[in-house]
Formats: structure tokens, C-alpha cells, sequence
């Protein structure tokens, strides 16, 4: 089925040393040097990669067409060490849609949403067969000047005076100033503004291209209505290793969410059927007691003992039930009810950060593991001469991936911090899973309560709806035998009077 997922991020050069185009390459499963560093990235063995494709907006070179062109222009003109080099969009395509209309969709998307605007956009599709098709669309970050060259990402604007005059700050050294942007490209709005593009015309090549009913959203589960805590995203390792039936830290998290899930929306319909039941008795004129419903159990003598030993348990444990929470008619029982509604509101909201903060930190730990694990191989490749490198790339490339893409994400997650808290980070995950599991016992709680409350409806109903009463089969009166219906005989000719 369709399904909505839109993730940007950025690809900086950072701590890590991140390139454009040897994202470029991977993506596009090519073969491409860059020339700010000299390391070749090739990934022609890469499978899967079924479409790319070079947009370029208005005043873009043409030779821009060429990816090791662009992306090696992108390195060029971004100086700094912590240059910020693309964009990347990364979405999920419905699998109700052929590869054309798929090309079709992302040109489209990417054409009026990103090239018009004056960004660069190199496109790839990827599908494996495995059922999930999705897009890569790389963007650059500068805007092009008139004549064809890059365009500024800011500039400057001083800080007057009430004169109008400079500002001049002694301890810098200079004017008073601060970065303008050239452009929104990075305006927090942006990214909703996309996200909700790529629902509307994904939603109109469902229908007007494939004919089928099915629709994505781009809105959260709070926004559209839908009381559910939403599960993270697996990625490409953890959905590889999940499809090979290796259980991944992000798959068992999901699966507790979506057990989760199921047990709320469960008690959630249980109380709402209660809360109905309860508006239609408190408008009735008679009304039984509560010390009807408990006696109403215990006075069916046709039961046999062990029944009898059943429904008076029951009436105890529902008394306690009644005492506990000072319930003395129909109206307090309907008060109960709202607060046990309150209450599983209450835990769900609580799972939420819960498990937010367990995504975090599992990936935290998962990326600490892989820096220290793979350290001693980068280090070892890093002291070897350019000529041996290649080849020892090759044998390593995943380890050595990983511990680059650890780097890089430990980097952004300590805050500038040098010593890296694995240690914390487990206590910390080990108190965030002591805290769900002391909100499960509080679920727990809620579903005896509900049943309690079921058991008093049940109790209810049987009272205002007495069993109707079966005489033995010789008593029931026989109805008398069917009269047939009179049929009168044709007259012949001769008997009709002249």
C-alpha cells in the first residue's frame, strides 16, 4: 500500500569530512572522482538503481548535466570546512505505481517545487523488487547569478545607528553585521510546504494516473486525528537486516510500539462503547441501583453451586471495585469512566516522549558501538599512502563506512562534547524502559477497572431485560388446522339464466 515518508537532511562536510560526490555516486551507482579530496568513489556494483537524472533551473550551465561536473563544482565553490554541500530528499514511492508513472511523479515534483526555484536537482530511483520504491533528489544550496556562476548563500547587513551610521564593535575588531539569507531555501516552512507538495500530487497520480483508491498524508498522527504513537524509521541497514529475519534494536522498538498501539486502540473502543451505554441509561426514568446489580447476580437460584461460588466472587470483587472509588449510582459510575478515558489519554502521552527518547538512544549506542568497533580499521587506513589506500577501501569499505557515518552522527549528538557517554546513555535507556514498564502495569490497572465496568453494564442489561420465560413444549397450544380458502366452480353455458 502507499505509504507517506519525506525525510531532508543535509550533506555537510562537517567533522566527517562528508562529500557531494561521493553521495552523488552512491546514489546514482557511478563511478566518480572528487577532485577536492582525490578519492574515487565507485559504486557501479550498486544494484537496484533503475532511473537518474540531471534538472537544471534557469541560468545552471548546461555542462552541469554531467554529475561529476555538478557535484565536483559543488566542492569547488564551498570553501569551508563545515560547508554545507546539499540538500537531499529522500521519499518513499507508492508501489500502486509503474516505474513511468513513478519518473513522471518525481520530475514533476522536482521540476515545480525545487528547479523553478532555481536549484540544481539530481534524481535517482531505487527499487530492489522488495516492495519499497523510493527517490533520492540531491539539491544544491546556492542559487546561480545571471551569467551562470554560483550566487551567495548571505549577506551582510550592518547594524546602524539612530544616525544611520556603523556600528563599529572594538572587541572584534569590526562593524556590527549579521547574515541575511539569499534565499528561504532553509526557512523552517520549507519543509512543510514540501512535504505537503509531495502528498498532493503523489495523491493525484494515484488517482488520475493509476485509478486506484489509494491516498497518502503528510500530516502526523495528532494532526489527522489518529490517537496513536507512531513508530520510527528503520532505514536501509535496519530494513535489509529486518527482511532477513535479523531482529534490529529499531524493528523490536517498532513492534512493542504496534503492540502498544493495538492494546490502546482496544481499550479505547471498550470505554467509548461504555461511555455511550452510559448517556442511554442516564436518560431513562428508571434507573436500577447499584445495589440492584450486585444482587441481581447473586439471586438466579437455577444456578448450581459452582456458579453460584462464581457470580459471588464477582459481586465481592465489584463491591471493592464500587467502594474503592466511592461510586454510588449510575452518575458517579459515569464520572469513572471519563477519568479512566483521562487516564488513557494520560499514558499514551507519556509512552510518546518515552519512546522517542528510546529511538535516540538506542541509535546512540548503535553509532557509539560502531565508532570504537571500527575505529582500529579507519585508523589503519588513514595512516596508509594514497596508493594502497584504494585497495584497502575496497576490502573495508563497510567498516569503514560505518565508523565515518558514527563520526559524523556523534559529532552532531554530543554538542561539541569530546568524551562520548555510551555509559549514560545505557543507564539512561535502562530508566526509560523501567518508566514504560511501570506505565504498562498502569495499563494493566485500567483494563481491571474497565472490566469491572463491563461487568456492571452486563448487570444492568440483565435487569432492564428480564429472560423471557419458555413453557415445556406440551404446554404450547397447537394452532389449529389451516381453513382452505373457498374456490367457486365455474358456471357452464347451460345453467345461466337467459
Amino acid at each position: 500500500m502507499a505509504i507517506f515518508h519525506h525525510s531532508i537532511k543535509i550533506i555537510s562536510r562537517g567533522s566527517s569530512g562528508k562529500s557531494a560526490v561521493a553521495a552523488a555516486a552512491y546514489r546514482a551507482g557511478e563511478k566518480i572522482l572528487c577532485e577536492h579530496d582525490g578519492r574515487i568513489s565507485d559504486y557501479t556494483c550498486k544494484g537496484g538503481v533503475v532511473h537518474t537524472e540531471i534538472l537544471l533551473p534557469r541560468y545552471a550551465p548546461p555542462e552541469y548535466k554531467d554529475r561529476a561536473v555538478l557535484w565536483n563544482a559543488v566542492e569547488k565553490i564551498e570553501k569551508a570546512k563545515n560547508s554545507q554541500l546539499a540538500r537531499e530528499i529522500e521519499i518513499a514511492l507508492p508501489v500502486e505505481l509503474s516505474l513511468a508513472l513513478s519518473k513522471s511523479l518525481v520530475y514533476n515534483y522536482a521540476i515545480e517545487n525545487f528547479v523553478r526555484h532555481g536549484m540544481c536537482a539530481d534524481i535517482a530511483i531505487h527499487d530492489k523488487g522488495d516492495g519499497n520504491p523510493h527517490a533520492h533528489i540531491m539539491l544544491t544550496m546556492r542559487p546561480f547569478n545571471e551569467d551562470g556562476t554560483w550566487g551567495t548563500k548571505q549577506r551582510k547587513q550592518y547594524t546602524l545607528d539612530a544616525h544611520g551610521e556603523k556600528i563599529y564593535d572594538s572587541k572584534k575588531r569590526q562593524y556590527k553585521c549579521k547574515s541575511i539569507p539569499t534565499t528561504d531555501w532553509n526557512e523552517q516552512t520549507k519543509a512543510e510546504e514540501w512535504r505537503a507538495a509531495w502528498a498532493d500530487v503523489t495523491n493525484w497520480y494515484l488517482e488520475e494516473g493509476a485509478r486506484v483508491d489509494a491516498r497518502i498524508d503528510h500530516r502526523s498522527y495528532k494532526r489527522h486525528g489518529v490517537d496513536q504513537i507512531p513508530t520510527v524509521h528503520l532505514g536501509v541497514a535496519a530494513s535489509q537486516m529486518e527482511r532477513r529475519g535479523i531482529a534490529t534494536e529499531k524493528g523490536n522498538l517498532n513492534r512493542e510500539i504496534g503492540v502498544t498501539n493495538q492494546k490502546l486502540r482496544r481499550l479505547k473502543a471498550r470505554m467509548v462503547k461504555l461511555q455511550n451505554w452510559l448517556k442511554e441509561e442516564t436518560a431513562k426514568a428508571e434507573q436500577p441501583t447499584l445495589a440492584d446489580v450486585i444482587t441481581n447476580m447473586l439471586e438466579h437460584s437455577d444456578a448450581s453451586q459452582s456458579e453460584k461460588i462464581m457470580k459471588l466472587k464477582a459481586a465481592a470483587n465489584m463491591l471493592i471495585f464500587l467502594q474503592e472509588n466511592d461510586i454510588m449510582d449510575m452518575a458517579d459510575l459515569n464520572k469513572k469512566v471519563r477519568s479512566m478515558m483521562d487516564k488513557q489519554s494520560v499514558i499514551k502521552d507519556e509512552l510518546k516522549p518515552i519512546d522517542r527518547r528510546l529511538k535516540t538512544l538506542n541509535e546512540h549506542i548503535q553509532q557509539s558501538e560502531n565508532y570504537f568497533g571500527f575505529r582500529d580499521i579507519y585508523n589503519e587506513y588513514k595512516k596508509l599512502k594514497p596508493k594502497k589506500q584504494t585497495a584497502f577501501y575496497e576490502a573495508h569499505r563497510r567498516e569503514i563506512t560505518l565508523y565515518e557515518s558514527a563520526k559524523s552522527y556523534l559529532s552532531g549528538a554530543m554538542n561539541g562534547k569530546t568524551q562520548i557517554p555510551t555509559g549514560k546513555w545505557r543507564d539512561e535507556r535502562k530508566e526509560k524502559a523501567a518508566a514504560k514498564e511501570q506505565l504498562n502495569r498502569e495499563y494493566d490497572v485500567l483494563k481491571n477497572e474497565i472490566s469491572q465496568v463491563e461487568r456492571i453494564k452486563m448487570n444492568v442489561y440483565d435487569i432492564m431485560n428480564p429472560p423471557i420465560e419458555i413453557k415445556p413444549k406440551e404446554e404450547i397450544q397447537q394452532p389449529p388446522p389451516a381453513i382452505p380458502k373457498f374456490k367457486p366452480k365455474k358456471s357452464r353455458s347451460r345453467d345461466i339464466e337467459r
